[in-house]
């Protein structure tokens, strides 16, 4: 008979305000990134930055998400896992807010302490379904994982009516999201009576270099990294390519936001698919080649069926994303190996999804067309497909 988990252990009160935390806190993960998107062109006409800086309005917190994600660990063995979460949202809550204040230096900064906040909360999350929920894996990760998208439609969805129709401009429709991170903050303090401290002797640096050797980890890092990289390019610049296809702003905000609704949509369909088969390599192709369509749609240089390109897209990345939580969590063996190899694979992951959305609006400025950057995503997403091979194999990481 298999061990009873600690979900199954707690009272109802208890798991209620574990559950919610970790909605609320999976909510608070993407509207920071999500809503910069639809606000690209004001922000730009307000500040005089060019597109290549405004790219670091994204990349600023993956690099964030690239270095944080080593150190997580080292917060966890003093902080415990709670003790960490708690910090997340407490510096998450304050960086929103700073970018209330009408100063490039506020909007710089307050993305930057997002990007740590995000950081910890990308980490740990795949490690606190591990560890509370062993038996019910792949609903979880369906759970916080689509929780994570919706975020993120939202967002996308309301940053521009938050601005314009309710005339909060877009200082504060950028940090208004700062409520919510508090009320995550709030909601999650429960939960550091019990404070979850590593077992294990191994140092972080053993870990790591433990994980080096590992090819399928490896696979798993490049997978989750060049997914990031495709999402948050998308993220950042879909409303700026529809806008030149002819939509307006607000409509382009809105057929982000369906983006990200249909990659809610994915990360909740894809996980309890993949948790269900021992191989996950068949949903690999599946997802890839929806991607490489929706690319070529994009292609166009009018709005034909612009809706169904979008869609195809956020669903594939969106499901690409959760598979990649999954992996995360089948190839580990315990709690401390998923928090070492979510540390890994989101560290290298996220580094080199940095470049991405820098990297497309720079693509941009010198080829004044959105041609090279979307071929560039096409070569990104065959990439992702020989990493997801290796990393859907069905194997766990010793």
């Amino acid at each position: 008979m298999a061990a009873s988990s600690p979900y199954e252990q707690n009272s109802t009160l208890q798991n209620i305000l574990l559950i919610s935390g970790i909605v609320l806190i999976a909510l608070n993960l993407r509207p920071a990134l999500a809503g910069v998107g639809p606000l690209i062109g004001t922000i730009r006409n307000t500040t005089g930055l060019s597109n290549t800086m405004l790219g670091l309005l994204t990349t600023l917190p993956l690099l964030a998400f690239g270095v944080i994600s080593t150190l997580t660990p080292l917060f966890t063995r003093r902080l415990g896992i709670e003790g960490t979460m708690a910090l997340a949202m407490g510096i998450l809550t304050g960086g929103l807010f700073l970018r209330v204040i009408p100063t490039n230096f506020a909007l710089f900064g307050g993305t930057l302490l997002a990007g740590i906040a995000i950081a910890f909360g990308n980490v740990l999350l795949p490690s606190i379904v591990k560890r509370d929920f062993p038996n019910h894996t792949g609903i979880m990760t369906s759970v916080y994982s689509s929780i994570l998208g919706l975020g993120a439609a939202i967002a996308a969805g309301i940053s521009v009516p938050l601005a314009f129709d309710l005339n909060w401009g877009w200082h504060w429709s950028l940090g208004a999201w700062g409520f919510v991170a508090a009320l995550a903050f709030i909601f999650w303090l429960p939960q550091l009576k019990d404070l979850t401290l590593p077992r294990n002797k191994k140092t972080f640096l053993t870990s790591l270099k433990e994980l080096g050797n590992s090819l399928t980890a490896w696979q798993v890092a490049l997978f989750m990294g060049l997914q990031s990289l495709a999402f948050y390019v998308i993220l950042a610049w879909l409303p700026e390519i529809l806008q030149d296809r002819g939509l307006t702003a607000t409509s382009a905000g809105w057929m982000l936001s369906l983006s990200q609704g249909m990659g809610v949509v994915g990360t909740i369909f894809i996980p309890l698919w993949a948790d269900k088969t021992n191989d996950q390599r068949g949903l690999v192709w599946i997802l890839l080649g929806m991607e490489a369509i929706s690319l070529m749609g994009l292609l166009f240089p009018d709005p034909f069926l612009v809706g169904l390109w979008v869609s195809l897209i956020g669903f594939s990345l969106g499901g690409s994303f959760g598979l990649s939580l999954l992996f995360i969590v089948l190839r580990s063996h315990d709690t401390e190996a998923a928090t070492a190899l979510s540390g890994m694979a989101q560290s290298i992951g996220y580094l080199l999804a940095a470049i991405g959305p820098t990297l497309f609006g720079a693509l941009h400025d010198i080829t004044e067309a959105w041609v090279v950057p979307l071929v560039f995503l096409f070569i990104v997403a065959i990439a992702k497909l020989f990493a997801g091979l290796g990393a859907g194999k069905p194997q766990e990481i010793n």
